[in-house]
């Protein structure tokens, strides 16, 4: 498994990442919303003079398997960054395979270079498989609002 940062020239794998991620989550009940983002928004947004957002793939045999989305957030109480996971979504065939722990991996030592405190997310509690997934990983939910489970980690 390789791990990569996105390019301007990924907007379409991008794109279509974030719509097998929404169907995913439509099908656990997570998203129920309409999907809003386009090939332009995300081409304006990540890969503007200043990014808002960044994208990760992890590849096996040369193929796109897996993306994660993620962008910094400041703690003034801290002095630091946290690294805020959005998306991470590997594809269904490509699970259990390791595609999920090169990412959050990569995303690791990218905070440990940007002197993140940690990295957050949140994930939806019917995804029983990812919270398996990031329990594996020694990620602890601090709080859980109805089916939305926050975790933090600090990755040793």
């Amino acid at each position: 498994m390789e791990v990569r940062a996105a390019t301007p020239d990924d907007v379409s794998s991008i794109f279509s990442f974030i719509k097998r991620k929404s169907e995913f989550d439509r099908k656990i009940g997570a998203f129920t919303g309409e999907l809003k983002v386009s090939e332009t928004k995300i081409l304006k947004t990540l890969f503007s003079k200043i990014p808002v957002a960044y994208s990760l793939f992890v590849e096996h045999s040369g193929k796109e398997i897996g993306f994660a989305l993620y962008y910094f957030r400041y703690s003034s109480f801290a002095g630091q960054p946290i690294l805020w996971l959005d998306d991470l979504y590997v594809d269904e065939s490509m699970r259990s395979r390791g595609a999920g722990t090169a990412l959050m991996n990569y995303l690791a030592t990218i905070a440990k270079n940007q002197n993140c405190t940690h990295l957050a997310w949140n994930a939806d509690a019917r995804n029983t498989r990812g919270i398996e997934f990031y329990h594996r990983l020694g990620a602890k939910i601090i709080k859980q609002e109805a089916n939305r489970c926050f975790f933090n980690w600090i990755p040793q």
